[in-house]
């Protein structure tokens, strides 16, 4: 191809580059996100994360949105001045949300905590429920849900549950026994799946981990 005949092209990419370049010179320059400001020195600072520990059994059979429970602080916490809340003050909340269903999920909002100079409010976010297994913390607000199985997990339980009532059949009747024991093989794995993820409870004494949202302040000495 001759330069003649690139002679077009070349133009209409020069063009657009010389507008690229204005277009990124006009562009107002990114903004930062300014960082929070100081906590006061008589606050806990926004972002500390700390253990509680729950004084109450929450099921999700049974418990419903509104319904109150108590925790206690499970580890020190110290504002900038030096004030420290002590282990086993009491915390007081309440569930907010209960979402029934194949991975039942439960959200936990919380009130007030014990300081020893008073009661002060609490805005806080679960992170985790550490030592409790198939319990995850789930999203940016803080449901609390079972690790249920994925639909992988599921098919290959299935799978394996059809198989041992097929072996199980097949010994006791014959090619109809066989049969009929994959059915009902397949049928246990599958109601064991489903209840794996289907009923939530948070016994007494469950540790969680949580987030202050908001500066935590404690009255001044």
């Amino acid at each position: 191809m001759s330069i003649r005949t690139l002679r077009p092209f070349l133009f209409v990419a020069l063009i657009a580059l010389f507008c690229v370049s204005m277009v990124a010179q006009d562009a107002p320059p990114a903004q930062e996100v300014p960082p929070p400001p100081a906590a006061p020195p008589n606050a806990v600072p926004q972002g500390t994360i700390f253990m509680i520990q729950l004084l109450d059994q929450l099921d999700t059979r049974i418990v419903k949105p509104g319904a109150r429970f108590n925790a206690r602080l499970a580890e020190p916490l110290v504002t900038g001045d030096g004030q420290t809340i002590d282990t086993g003050r009491k915390i007081k909340g309440h569930v907010s949300a209960v979402y029934p269903g194949f991975r039942t999920r439960m959200l936990l909002s919380f009130d007030e905590i014990e300081t020893g100079r008073g009661w002060v409010p609490l805005i806080a976010t679960v992170t985790g429920v550490p030592g409790e297994h198939g319990l995850r913390q789930i999203g940016e607000e803080g449901e609390i849900g079972r690790q249920g199985m994925t639909k992988e997990q599921i098919a290959e339980a299935i799978v394996v549950g059809a198989g041992r009532g097929a072996m199980e059949g097949e010994r006791a009747g014959g090619k109809r026994g066989a049969a009929a024991g994959a059915g009902s093989g397949a049928a246990d794995a599958a109601a064991t799946a489903f209840e794996s993820g289907h009923d939530l409870i948070l016994e007494k004494g469950t540790a969680l981990e949580i987030r202050l949202d908001r500066n935590l302040l404690v009255a001044p000495r």
